[in-house]
Order: C-alpha cells, then structure tokens, then sequence
C-alpha cells in the first residue's frame, strides 16, 4: 500500500486544482445561463440564428436552451472534455513519471513486483477520477439548483456523470496504455493527449456530417453523448464495448509494463 498513498501524495495538489477548476467551470457556466434568461431573451432562438455547422461544433444541437437542463446538457461537452483531459493525462504520467523522473530505480530495488506497482498505481489512479467525478457531480447538482431556479433534473444529472465515468475511465486506460508501451516516457502524456483531442475533433464531424455516423464506433465521446443520456439513459450497447475495451486495455497495460526495459 506504501506505493498506493505515494501516488496520492504525489498527485495530492494536482487533484485540489483539477477539482476546483471543474467547480468553477459548472458555476460559470450555470451563471452565464442565469444571465441571459435575465434578460427576457430566449436562447434557443438566439442559438437558432448560427449556421447548423456552428450549432453542432458548440453542441447546441437538439437542446432546449432555454431550460436548465438544456443548457447544462450543452455544458456537459465541456465538462465531459476536461474531465478526460485530466484522465489520460493521468494516466499516461502515473505509469510513465518514474523512467521520466529517473525513480524507477528506487522504487524497483525494493521486494514489490512490478504487477504489485502497476495495481498500486492504477487503484490511486481510480481514485483521483472518483474524486474528480464526485465533485463535478455534487457542484452540478447544487449550481443548477442555483442558478437553475427550480429547473431540478437531478436523475438525469446522476446518469450523466455515470457516462462521465466510464469516458473517464476510457481515457485513462488510453493513457496508461501508451505509457506501457511507449519507450519514450516524455511523450507519451502528449501521444495521449492527441488521441483524445482526435475523438473529440471526430465526434464534431460525425455531427456535422451525418455521411460519417458509422464512425460514432471509434470516440467514446458518442458513446455518452449527453442528449441521448438525458433522454434514454445509458446504452447497454456501448457500456459494453466501454467495458471490453476497458479490460482489453488493463490486460495490455500489464502485459507491456511487466515486459518492457524501465532503463533502471
């Protein structure tokens, strides 16, 4: 376990800054919905004088704006977004940050297995996501309250940060992935890092384009996508192939890491 409360500290100031910079996106975002239904405006018609293009690249699509629970679902790209940028660069570092660091030296003189280290630091990996997705949930919960005035969706709320966690989850096994494999410990959080803007860019195509939704398969960004989320709830279908790919990825990551040179 020493390996395990490690991590924790080691990502201790990280977590604090990562959660409170989520607080701060759902306040702003929920307030910005406040201030423009102050002012007897309606959004969705505002929205509605953008090209349809413009629509599906900021996500406005198919939401009723002038709700809480419309705005907050347009909202939830971004959260969605940061989240999974924390993820996979978690990922990436936790499992690549002692070659990077030139520890792996330290850690591995020790009697502990390198089977013991990885467990050690994906469960401390898990736990900083947990961390991240409770307070997305319990600040979304209490600003759409707020600023929301009554528009309380608090079901729908708790299934999109269900879908949260799996794309976090995705995304961190990504990055852990390419961390076990990749010879260059420097690189590979910005390896990581441009896979994931690569779903993100095609899941706005695919939007654009409906010529493209068979590719929907290849961004877990489709998988939960928040419009469909709030109105059917999860997909049996992609929260099995999450799960697949989930475990495809834990498997590859042990594999890779208890086989590959750490340069000690």
């Amino acid at each position: 376990m020493k390996v395990f409360f490690r991590e924790l500290r080691s990502y201790r100031v990280g977590l604090f800054f990562w959660s409170a910079g989520m607080v701060v996106l759902v306040a702003s975002g929920m307030a910005k919905f406040s201030a423009i239904e102050g002012t007897g405006q309606s959004i969705t018609d505002l929205m509605s004088q953008f090209p349809q293009s413009v629509q599906s690249i900021f996500g406005i699509t198919g939401f009723d704006l002038n709700k809480a629970s419309g705005y907050f679902g347009v909202l939830f790209m971004y959260i969605a977004l940061m989240a999974t940028v924390h993820a996979v660069l978690l990922g990436a570092g936790i499992i690549s940050k002692e070659e990077r660091d030139r520890t792996s030296e330290f850690l591995f003189v020790k009697p502990i297995s390198r089977y013991k280290v990885v467990t050690m630091k994906i469960l401390a990996g898990l736990f900083n996501l947990i961390v991240i997705n409770f307070v997305t949930l319990i600040s979304s919960l209490y600003f759409v309250d707020y600023f929301g005035k009554g528009q309380s969706f608090t079901k729908e709320i708790f299934v999109l940060m269900v879908g949260l966690l799996f794309l976090q989850l995705l995304f961190f096994f990504v990055g852990t992935v390419i961390a076990a494999i990749n010879t260059r410990s420097k690189s590979s959080a910005s390896i990581a890092t441009s896979v994931l803007l690569s779903m993100f860019v095609l899941t706005f195509l695919i939007n654009i384009n409906t010529n493209l939704e068979q590719l929907k398969y290849l961004t877990p960004f489709k998988y939960f996508d928040a419009k469909d989320l709030m109105a059917n709830g999860l997909d049996p279908m992609y929260v099995a192939i999450s799960l697949a790919l989930i475990t495809v990825m834990v498997v590859l990551a042990y594999k890779s890491y208890n086989s590959r040179d750490l340069g000690i």
